[in-house]
């Protein structure tokens, strides 16, 4: 239902408008169609809406809620025995707006509302197509990236023992320099042991002459 205009109100107080909504829905509900000024057509149009969802609904309560406003008990058995059984299809859009152009005297802008009388069409919901598989070189939307879904599955038994050989490898060739660290440190400890006991030597014979 179209949402009912802000601004200044039609008529002196709102008992006056409220009195010329009231007047323009029974001529619109007697005539099926009726011209006016466009301001009023669009104010007249949330309220012949609702009216009429209330003439669809039919039960008593929906009747005296259109007793409040239409007081003509023949434009209200109109409303509920002819106008809401041809909605029973339309959800809503059941009156037009046609503006007919100013208005001679004081070049009112007029408009000519009436209510729609075409079947409505059944529409069929058009469902979107599924989306193909994302490419492998671009992930699509919630996908993760292959190189981080292989991360994140972990390494698999080729790189296992790629790594185990690698790993080999490493100690072997860190025990090789250890041992020649170690082979180096020997022979300097030999050869400052050598000189050591030179020394000695020399001073016993020293001692002795």
């Amino acid at each position: 239902m179209p949402t009912p205009t802000k601004g200044h109100r039609l008529g002196g107080s709102p008992a006056h408008q409220r009195h010329m909504m009231a007047n323009l829905a029974t001529a619109l509900f007697e005539h099926g169609k009726i011209t006016t000024t466009e301001a009023r057509a669009r104010r007249l149009r949330p309220l012949a809406e609702r009216l009429i969802t209330f003439a669809k609904r039919g039960d008593l309560h929906a009747r005296r809620q259109v007793l409040t406003v239409v007081t003509d008990k023949s434009v209200v058995h109109t409303l509920f025995a002819e106008i809401g059984p041809s909605f029973a299809s339309r959800d809503g859009g059941y009156t037009r707006i046609t503006k007919v152009g100013p208005r001679k005297g004081d070049n009112a802008a007029l408009a000519v509302i009436e209510l729609v009388r075409e079947e409505a069409e059944q529409r069929t919901r058009r469902r979107r197509p599924r989306r193909a598989p994302a490419a492998a070189g671009r992930p699509g939307r919630g996908q993760a990236a292959p190189a981080a879904v292989a991360e994140a599955a972990g390494p698999g038994p080729d790189e296992i023992e790629e790594a185990g050989a690698d790993e080999v490898a490493d100690t072997e060739a860190d025990s090789a320099v250890e041992g020649e660290v170690e082979a180096v440190a020997d022979a300097e400890a030999a050869d400052e042991q050598s000189a050591d006991d030179e020394a000695g030597a020399r001073d016993e014979q020293a001692t002795d002459e």
